[in-house]
């Protein structure tokens, strides 16, 4: 709503009457590209703070555009939502392949249930979520490999550049297609300093803007602070596949890929991720690790809980090496047949 300029003017008067005037007898307001104000967290202390009948929704497309616009101004006014690209299951009934919307892999997890029979072909449509991803334009949108192009081309750096946050936008898209190849490492930082030929702090910094855009996330070790656990390092995961694989140019059918187990457990993941939050279920995600290799890919905890998860596209066996090391927990195995 906020890239309409008759609209931004009267927003950018930073007027209550004039507010109350275009705002009229809604209760509910949603403000789009809230960032494109000046001063985004002066219009929402007004309006919060003159107008407490209102329920204020507002978006942007960056956590850095509001964050960094609105300081200090929307402290204690605020409660914070994540949008993320469109779960599986969301996937389905957007497409009409199901109705019933059901967030059922944290409790497929837990319960250990057994694979389900559908009458749809539910690898098939797996396979295209590898490939494209989750994005809601996708559905319009089948296998458009040239939306995706533009969205890793266009869409990744227009808002962080119009920030002034990168000053190096061809070293930042090197950092980003290594990040893309790397789904499921480790991060060493030094390493990838060392290949693009920068310093380890515009690293860190350039991995937080992409992370803060919604690109993507880190996911941290899990360690008691044992001796042998790596206690510190993070795994980088997209947020979405598509956009991923048009960063690395590559659509390939998965039975001829190298990186479709990695692709898969990026997948799982974030499902997971989504679900967590969605469901408001409370559980901290990590993975583990040991010095000399022995791994697991996902812990799933809370005070109470701890689940060791393995994901293996395929069946596979499961180690017993975090359970025997943590004695609460209940190894589990992640695969395409059980995850919905």
């Amino acid at each position: 709503m906020l890239d309409n300029e008759a609209i931004l003017s009267i927003f950018e008067t930073y007027d209550i009457s004039t507010y109350r005037q275009v705002l009229g007898i809604n209760k509910v307001i949603v403000l789009d590209e809230l960032h494109l104000l000046s001063n985004p967290g002066r219009a929402v202390k007004i309006i919060y703070d003159q107008m407490p009948e209102v329920k204020l929704i507002i978006t942007g497309s960056s956590l850095f555009h509001i964050k960094n616009k609105s300081g200090e101004s929307m402290a204690g006014r605020k409660i914070d939502y994540n949008l993320y690209p469109l779960t599986f299951s969301e996937l389905l009934v957007q497409t009409g392949v199901t109705q019933d919307l059901d967030y059922k892999i944290l409790e497929n997890i837990i319960t250990n249930s057994l694979p389900q029979p559908y009458l749809f072909d539910k690898n098939k449509i797996l396979n295209n979520v590898l490939l494209y991803g989750l994005y809601p334009e996708i559905i319009q949108l089948a296998q458009d490999k040239k939306y995706l192009y533009n969205l890793a081309e266009t869409a990744i750096f227009h808002d962080i550049i119009e920030l002034n946050l990168i000053d190096n936008k061809a070293k930042a898209k090197e950092l980003l297609k290594l990040l893309a190849y790397q789904i499921g490492n480790l991060i060493n930082y030094s390493e990838i300093a060392s290949t693009l030929g920068i310093d380890q702090r515009t690293v860190r910094r350039y991995i937080e803007i992409f992370e803060q855009s919604y690109i993507i996330f880190r996911l941290y070790p899990y360690s008691t602070k044992k001796r042998s656990e790596i206690g510190k390092t993070p795994k980088i995961y997209f947020y979405d596949l598509g956009l991923r694989n048009a960063i690395i140019d590559n659509f390939d059918d998965l039975a001829i890929r190298t990186d479709a187990g990695a692709m898969f457990e990026n997948f799982i993941i974030t499902e997971v991720l989504k679900c967590n939050q969605y469901l408001n279920n409370g559980y901290k995600l990590n993975y583990w690790r040991l010095t000399t290799g022995s791994e697991v890919d996902l812990v799933i905890s809370n005070n109470q809980e701890l689940y060791g998860c393995e994901i293996k596209m395929k069946k596979g066996n499961v180690s017993t090496v975090f359970s025997r090391r943590y004695k609460n927990a209940k190894n589990k195995l992640i695969s395409s047949d059980n995850y919905f």
